[in-house]
């Protein structure tokens, strides 16, 4: 698979030169043998050996096979990709490698030679610093700042994809249809196929780590999710299908904030793809345009999904396969955008950086219209002039765990036509950013309140929050390893 959609581990030396290095030094010394002897057995020189061992230079295959026949041993066996041969040559591993990264630069402090001399006990403490310095460094990278940007930086590059990533759409398709599935929505009882398919076996608990969805025992080859819910385990295939995901993706610890996003991202995708399969998404929506009824509900209701679920699936079909480029929005009750992607030239407001989180969404955009009127139960249409050009939009509402939200997906003017619910005479006009549009109070209303009013402003806590960190940001590791203590089969 294309690396920029998923992990690519085909580059990387079956054997890291400083494990091979330990397995020779290890198998030398086993045998009582000096770095001379086995140079002169070898016809080399010590100096040249001594690199090789201590990982800085990697032996050509004949120097490997004689020194192999030397050490009684094959070349196989020293180019092992198993774990280093005991407990001191993985630390000694561990510190040459903390000591050559860009952190330890960074310090200016000499590097500690991890030679035989080195206590064991000196020698695990230095490694443990390493190690929490790295653990440290890792946290602090997850600025708000750097969140931003990082999210910023995908959704550009999913929007030159026109949100579309053909490998995963294949992969998700094999899965799907090595289950059985042709059409419809895709069964809790299929999902648990699939899981099994990748060696795992799916168990409900309801004691799982608050601050996780799911947890996966590699170990044990287990897939923890919550209780399934009445009717049908709502959410719950997502779940199950996320947490796949990881191990079929090869996905790695992140290394950083950008690598966690960039695997949600996929995760996200890859559920998709298997909820709303692009072979049978194609071929409702083909339908659906040439009868020029088009609709998300429909789209929902067809493949059992949330509405949320089914306009996002939309924004990465419509512009490949319908030609019809597309904006989505979440937006909170609050008129904050949650959410966005557009391809079609829609003006979602944003930051200098970029960034369109949080922004302030205008108030005349069916995003937030949509919140004004009494009955909710149906779509939302409104036709919506902006500096870019009048564009056509469905909005649903929904009630989230704290507040309300909206759900639009719109399309330029000329393209309306595909869309149940094109003859809207709903219009209204946007000059957003411009303050004067929706931001700026009545000039007479502004004249009679300001130095008559004082409003307590609701304290929004996640400003003062911390950004979630660690290895997997949020989520509290002494939980989760209490758990799948607690959880793991006897024996």
């Amino acid at each position: 698979m294309a690396g920029e959609t998923v992990s690519d581990k085909t580059t990387r030396p079956a054997t890291d030169p400083l494990v091979l290095g330990r397995r020779i030094r290890h198998a030398r010394t086993a045998r009582g043998l000096t770095l001379r002897r086995l140079a002169e057995a070898v016809g080399s020189t010590t100096s040249q050996l001594s690199l090789v061992e201590n990982g800085r230079r990697e032996p050509r295959l004949s120097l490997l096979t004689s020194l192999a026949e030397a050490l009684g041993t094959t070349a196989g066996e020293l180019l092992s990709p198993e774990p280093p041969p005991d407990r001191r040559a993985a630390l000694e591993i561990a510190l040459e490698q903390a000591q050559r990264g860009p952190l330890f630069a960074t310090l200016g402090a000499p590097p500690v030679r991890p030679g035989r001399r080195l206590p064991m006990d000196a020698l695990e403490s230095l490694v443990a610093l390493h190690a929490e310095l790295e653990r440290r460094a890792r946290a602090t990278i997850a600025t708000p700042e750097e969140a931003r940007r990082q999210n910023t930086a995908l959704r550009l590059r999913m929007q030159e994809r026109n949100n579309y990533l053909p490998e995963i759409e294949r992969i998700a398709e094999e899965r799907v249809r090595a289950v059985g599935y042709t059409g419809g929505a895709l069964t809790h009882h299929q999902v648990a196929q699939m899981a099994e398919h990748l060696g795992f076996t799916i168990i409900h608990v309801d004691d799982l780590p608050h601050s996780t969805r799911t947890v996966t025992d590699l170990a044990n080859g287990r897939i923890y999710l919550p209780p399934a819910s009445i009717p049908g385990g709502y959410g719950l295939r997502s779940l199950a299908l996320q947490a796949m995901a990881h191990r079929l993706f090869g996905h790695e610890r992140p290394a950083s904030y950008g690598d966690f996003l960039r695997q949600r991202q996929e995760l996200a995708y890859f559920t998709a793809c298997c909820l709303v399969p692009r072979f049978a998404a194609v071929s409702f929506l083909e339908q659906k345009k040439a009868a020029k009824d088009l609709a998300m509900e429909d789209f929902r209701d067809a493949f059992g999904v949330t509405h949320h679920s089914a306009a996002q699936r939309f924004t990465n079909l419509a512009t490949e396969h319908l030609g019809i480029p597309v904006h989505f929005i979440r937006a909170n009750d609050d008129g904050a955008l949650y959410r966005g992607y557009a391809n079609d030239g829609v003006p979602l407001p944003a930051d200098a950086t970029g960034a369109i989180e949080g922004q302030p969404l205008c108030r005349r955009w069916a995003a937030r219209a949509a919140f004004t009127r009494r009955d909710r139960t149906t779509e939302f249409f409104q036709y919506t002039d902006t500096p870019a050009g009048t564009y056509w939009c469905s909005t649903q509402t929904g009630t989230g765990r704290e507040s309300e939200f909206s759900i639009t997906m719109g399309v330029p003017f000329a393209h309306a036509k595909w869309f149940r619910g094109r003859e809207t005479r709903r219009r209204a006009a946007s000059t957003c950013p411009e303050e004067s549009c929706c931001r700026r109070p009545d000039p007479e209303l502004a004249e009679r309140w300001r130095e008559n009013s004082w409003p307590t402003a609701t304290m929004h806590a996640h400003v003062l929050s911390p950004l979630p960190s660690g290895t997997f940001p949020g989520v509290d590791d002494a939980e989760v390893y209490a758990f799948l203590d607690r959880h793991a089969p006897e024996g």
